[in-house]
């Protein structure tokens, strides 16, 4: 093992051996992931730091997200990135934004699974890759990772970074261990003031506000053959959705949707889960319900009859983007911090969320204020809200401009990003060139 950097907290000092000594229990736990469908077992060597794809010859970029929100915020950052000519390796953990990467990173960027943060699988994935610079995004902050690669002088900068009030509070009882963490990194580029206060409060030597990149993040594409299949087979119906649900939500939808069929008879309520492997436990929910449902997993379109058509698929939240006018965006009763409003804003639907929205705080705040998106706090004033805006498609129209007009004043971040980026990239570029001349 790696002799430990001086100067570390005695907790970062543990965390080091204990993640050492539990190297050889590795196969268990993704042997018991696997067993749950958290794995590729295609990829599983991933995981130990291994790869059976080589490493490009110039300077590599290496940019580690956690998962599909963190992936779907770095995706424009990647493609500019790509743009300058350098090759970049995008790291995350799920089987999720796994397959997010090979439908939407640009050509010539490389997905991997990122290593378990044990000492030597960390080695063997630095040994292999040797990166120039590393991006990290947001709050995916692992030790192993971010220590041995400071030691090896690889550039560290966190982008779209943030720290939630719970998350502060927590670190503020161990402050020499997530201070001594944050001072690996060259730069933290955070969302708002406020995360770049916390950051500053936890020991960030230097931190500059860039704004938050999932307001950059472009329209979510839809399969011009699915979209039109779905289109057709909804026809003139009056459709809601649900996005990127988790439990409770589903049943709080599917409430609404009985008390508003009687008002509206050619109802479809479109349920997207965060989690597709749901699918099935959804449909019992709405047959429980007494309601009519088809499945998109198994293949099956919504027909004239159907009350509640669960997507229980990865990759497709563009098509009902595109059909639903009224969207819930999920997370948000349930206490998840809320999921992303930005996608079904920029295809034109009118927002409704629940009161846990922290992890888009400021972007939900700004929303509420320009009431380019309502707060509901009850399945009651759910379907009120959803009634209403049925009802008066001027005020629903009204709501979606307030909506992306507030989503265009917040925006900007990504060119930011790339300007503080740019002193590193330039850096890489030299030293590349003093090393090949």
């Amino acid at each position: 093992m790696t002799a430990v950097p001086e100067g570390l907290p005695f907790t970062l000092h543990v965390y080091r051996l204990l993640t050492a000594l539990a190297a050889p229990l590795a196969p268990a736990l993704i042997s018991h992931r696997l067993k749950h469908g958290k794995e590729d077992a295609a990829r599983l060597r991933e995981r130990y730091g291994e790869s059976k794809v080589a490493r490009p010859p110039g300077p590599l970029v290496w940019v580690h997200g956690a998962s599909v929100g963190e992936l779907l915020a770095v995706i424009p950052l990647i493609e500019r990135i790509r743009e300058k000519e350098f090759d970049v390796l995008c790291t995350s953990g799920t089987i999720t934004s796994a397959n997010l990467a090979e439908q939407r990173l640009p050509p010539g960027a490389i997905h991997q699974f990122v290593a378990l943060d044990a000492p030597r699988f960390v080695r063997r994935f630095l040994d292999h890759w040797r990166p120039d610079l590393a991006i990290f995004v947001e709050s995916d902050l692992w030790p192993n990772l971010i220590m041995t690669s400071a030691k090896r002088n690889i550039p560290l900068i966190l982008v779209n970074g943030r720290v939630s009030e719970r998350s502060f509070n927590r670190w503020r009882r161990i402050p020499g261990t997530i201070s001594a963490l944050l001072r690996c990194f060259d730069l933290c580029l955070a969302q708002s003031a406020d995360h770049a206060g916390r950051y500053r409060d936890l020991g960030a030597p230097r931190v500059t506000t860039t704004g938050n990149l999932k307001l950059d993040v472009p329209e979510p594409p839809a399969d011009a053959d699915d979209l039109a299949a779905l289109t057709a087979a909804v026809g003139e119906r009056t459709i809601i959705a649900g996005a990127s649900t988790h439990a409770g939500e589903e049943t709080m939808l599917i409430e609404a949707h009985r008390r508003l069929r009687h008002s509206f008879p050619r109802l479809l309520t479109i349920i997207a889960p965060r989690h597709p492997d749901r699918g099935r436990g959804i449909i019992e929910i709405a047959r429980a319900a007494d309601l009519k449902t088809r499945l998109r997993s198994r293949g099956e379109l919504p027909d004239a009859d159907t009350d509640v058509y669960v997507a229980d698929t990865l990759g497709e939240l563009g098509l009902i983007y595109r059909l639903a006018p009224i969207v819930f965006v999920g997370g948000s009763f349930a206490s998840h911090g809320g999921q992303n409003p930005i996608e079904p804003i920029k295809l034109g639907a009118a927002i409704l969320h629940g009161p846990h929205v922290w992890n888009f705080a400021e972007i939900y705040a700004a929303l509420d204020k320009a009431h380019g998106a309502e707060q509901v706090t009850d399945v009651g004033k759910l379907a009120v809200r959803v009634g209403a805006w049925l009802k008066d498609a001027d005020e629903r129209a009204t709501v979606v401009a307030a909506a992306r007009e507030t989503v265009t004043m917040l925006g900007g971040a990504l060119e930011r990003t790339l300007s503080a980026l740019e002193p590193y990239l330039m850096q890489i570029r030299l030293e590349r060139h003093d090393g090949d001349a």
